[in-house]
């Protein structure tokens, strides 16, 4: 930004980071992931808000059959996977893979589409505020996904909900039974602790950098192929065959990554709730 030109390194560099809000502060924001989280949310709720509208018992519309195709299939799988009573399960698998997906689907957007403009209207922003640094706002990271902060609340959030579920379902005594007894018995007591807490631990960071891992892999690939295609005439052509077997390898990844977050929140809600 700022009239400067841009290495290939600065250019991936500069793409790869987030807009930061309160910087220096324990309570600093990626607002960029925010927001983008959010929008996709809302989307997801508006289509689905748009096929319930004129939902009819008969011949449905395109986008009504395609909703309740989509929503059929993550019922059918929630069902098979999750063996207890709870009738939350269902609507958490929706929310889960669809919003997921959606924040993935956004890789597929050239990263300059959204990037470059959102700089420049941050940094004008900044600025319209009294910034004293508006360019350290000049940033719009676009895949929420790619941002271990949202991967790792969401993964906090099936944490919390594994408690529940747990707590729901045995009690706070069988619970806490279970935690220091499992599954070495009473008289292991210490080694039981330190390996329930570390299988608990263990899922939210798992299912955290699995999506994580693999949404910022592909991230810096695609940037990479977007460099490689400003090189010449021939870098062009490369670029173009690399990245267009780059996306659709990425059609396959982003709905798999979202399914596997969901897949696994729902065994370890499951799990959760099962006796050891």
């Amino acid at each position: 930004m700022a009239g400067e030109a841009l290495t290939p390194t600065s250019y991936i560099q500069h793409h790869l980071q987030n807009l930061v809000v309160m910087r220096d502060s324990p309570w600093a924001l990626h607002l960029d992931t925010l927001a983008t989280s959010l929008l996709m949310g809302l989307v997801m709720v508006f289509g689905f808000w748009l096929a319930t509208r004129k939902a009819t018992a008969g011949v449905p519309g395109k986008w009504q059959a395609f909703v309740e195709i989509c929503l059929e299939f993550v019922d059918r799988q929630a069902k098979d996977t999750y063996h207890g009573t709870s009738k939350l399960v269902t609507p958490i698998a929706i929310t889960i893979f669809f919003w997921i997906l959606l924040m993935n689907l956004i890789k597929m957007i050239p990263a300059d589409f959204i990037g470059f403009p959102m700089n420049a209207f941050t940094e004008w922003a900044a600025g319209q505020m009294g910034a004293a640094h508006p360019h350290d706002y000049a940033f719009w990271k676009p895949v929420p996904t790619a941002d271990v902060n949202a991967t790792l609340g969401m993964s906090i959030s099936v944490f919390f909900l594994m408690l529940f579920f747990g707590l729901r379902s045995k009690g706070l005594g069988g619970f806490t039974k279970e935690f220091l007894t499992a599954p070495f018995g009473k008289w292991m007591l210490p080694f039981n602790l330190i390996l329930n807490i570390v299988e608990w631990l263990s899922k939210p960071i798992s299912l955290a950098m699995r999506l994580f891992g693999n949404m910022f892999g592909g991230e810096i690939v695609f940037l990479l192929i977007w460099v490689l295609g400003g090189a010449g005439i021939a870098g062009a052509i490369a670029g173009g065959a690399f990245g267009l077997g780059w996306m659709l390898f990425h059609l396959l990844v982003i709905p798999l990554q979202a399914f596997i977050f969901m897949m696994l929140s729902i065994v370890y809600l499951s799990l959760s709730e099962d006796a050891h």
